[in-house]
């Protein structure tokens, strides 16, 4: 994501977390009152220590509350997903690919017909994404439990529907 025509990294996302969690405290002790000069020090530390200077910090601050940046966040401070499990083995390709077939997926259901009639927009659906039952199926349990990977695909779905 661009923001002042530079990129904002992965890492940038993460030192922004990290200087949010550390703000968060010191504000916390502020409460409804102004932050005294110690605390105001405090927060500037918070940014600096996080690696980010503060004007970046303060460039993504402002967009923060976009729906694909706080999606992209999710995604970089998500754990990796276990070595050998779906979610690992799941590309950025595919992710995309499952997204759009789930949101198809999901217009079939809700669109009504017969059982036969849903199952076979469904089935076409996912063929049109180049997955098959199997796959699709294997990628959605994992979303359960991979916070990984439902943060890849609820990133690839706020793109998408960009």
């Amino acid at each position: 994501m661009r923001n002042g025509g530079h990129v904002i990294t992965d890492e940038e996302l993460l030192q922004f977390t990290g200087a949010m969690t550390k703000m968060r405290q010191v504000a916390a002790a502020v409460g409804t009152g102004a932050a005294t000069p110690e605390q105001q020090a405090q927060m500037a530390e918070a940014v600096q220590s996080s690696g980010l200077e503060i004007a970046r910090f303060n460039a993504i601050a402002q967009i923060s509350g976009d729906p694909v940046v706080r999606a992209r966040i999710s995604v970089a401070s998500s754990p990796a997903s276990p070595e050998g499990s779906v979610g690992a083995s799941v590309d950025d390709a595919e992710v995309v690919r499952y997204a759009r077939a789930a949101t198809a997926a999901r217009a079939v259901t809700q669109s009504g017909g017969t059982p036969a009639e849903q199952q076979a927009g469904m089935a076409a659906a996912l063929s049109a994404e180049g997955l098959t039952i199997e796959r699709f199926n294997a990628i959605s349990a994992a979303t359960s439990s991979d916070s990984r990977l439902r943060a890849r695909v609820a990133l690839a779905q706020l793109k998408s529907a960009a």
